[in-house]
């Protein structure tokens, strides 16, 4: 079975448009996974997210077994029962915790003995542990266990990780039961370019589902992200989906695609919108701020969201100060959807061959000199 399909390809960029078949779902891309760490995506249903568009989410594995427990999930069902999601899900390994987690966490080319931030318990996670997680949680698509470092980090340690990356990639390939699974492996090497491209080569030739390119958005420059996806991302095969993990501010969006990324994930749009700053076609709108007390306009002019059709900056802006729950599940709801129609127009511009010129109006849009 096929599982991607290029379906346009921009001919001035490295641009493209697919489709992503699991199970479950067909997954347009490029395309953005709301991140729901412990099931659901904060202060939104389902049906929410299906309204918006959005047929994949992202669930961490780590978080999910150490509560309620993978075993627990699957007596009940797996996720899709347990959550009620009936699109698509991709579960993280665990790898990104060896980052988030650092001061909790042991790694040895064994495996990560991690300390709980819950109740101090040690759990000892092996790259065939990670898969077992994975295999019972049911998720469309798993990942393979990695090891992520903060950034910036010596060479030797970013060529430590990534060899160790490769070891446990082929044990991971080992101790895989569930052919109803897509597997993805994980690049990683730091900003060493050829770091990079020696393992985006290895992991390739080990035969995974699709790729991801992971450790960015861990401290670096916008400009070293771009650097690192240049020399990368050609080295991933053209018939797989190539996924950048943790990334998804709109501009960082854009230029993935324009580098041949087609999935992305990033807890951006929806943490942000619980603080309050919302994403518009000409930049950010800080809700809290005194200046929009009295602004009767929506959040964005050109959004068509229930919650701009229906709603002031104003009344926003009050929810927010008087910290109304209610404040974060509509500046959620505005934010994915308006990550969910960024990526649609993306889509739109590449299938019509005007990808280049989408991009330079988001920029000028983005700048105020539209």
């Amino acid at each position: 079975m096929v599982h991607y399909l290029v379906r346009h390809r921009d001919r001035q960029s490295k641009a493209r448009v697919g489709q992503l078949r699991t199970n479950r779902a067909v997954i347009d891309t490029p395309a953005f996974m709301p991140v729901g760490s412990l099931g659901p995506v904060k202060g939104l249903e389902p049906d929410d997210l299906q309204m918006m568009g959005f047929r994949l989410l992202l669930n961490n594995a780590y978080h999910l077994y150490l509560r309620p427990g993978h075993k627990l999930v699957a007596e009940l069902g797996g996720l899709h029962a347990f959550t009620g999601w009936p699109g698509a899900i991709l579960t993280d390994s665990g790898g990104f915790q060896i980052f988030s987690l650092a001061k909790l966490c042991t790694v040895t080319d064994d495996g990560v003995l991690f300390q709980s931030h819950l109740d101090g318990a040690s759990h000892f996670i092996t790259p065939e542990l990670a898969m077992d997680i994975q295999e019972s949680l049911g998720a469309d698509i798993v990942m393979a266990f990695d090891q992520c470092v903060a950034l910036p980090a010596s060479r030797e340690c970013v060529e430590d990780a990534a060899r160790r990356t490769k070891l446990w990639a082929a044990r991971c390939l080992a101790s895989r039961r569930r052919s109803d699974q897509l597997l993805f492996g994980i690049v990683q090497g730091g900003l060493d370019l050829d770091v990079r491209v020696r393992a985006a080569r290895e992991l390739t030739a080990m035969g995974f589902d699709g790729y991801a390119v992971g450790g960015l958005s861990v401290g670096e420059s916008k400009t070293d992200m771009y650097a690192v996806l240049d020399v990368t991302v050609p080295e991933l095969p053209e018939e797989k989906p190539r996924y950048l993990m943790g990334v998804g501010h709109p501009e960082d969006l854009v230029e993935g695609v324009a580098r041949g990324i087609d999935l992305f994930d990033c807890v951006v749009p929806s943490r942000h919108g619980r603080t309050g700053s919302l994403l518009t076609a000409t930049g950010r709108v800080v809700i809290k701020q005194a200046q929009y007390a009295r602004d009767e306009r929506p959040i964005d002019p050109t959004c068509s969201c229930p919650v701009c059709r229906r709603y002031s900056r104003a009344y926003l802006h009050h929810l927010f100060l008087v910290k109304e729950m209610l404040a974060a599940r509509l500046n959620t709801f505005h934010n994915l959807w308006y990550v969910s129609d960024l990526m649609r127009r993306i889509r739109a511009a590449i299938e019509q061959g005007t990808f280049l010129e989408f991009r330079e109006a988001f920029y000028r849009a983005q700048a105020g000199t539209v």
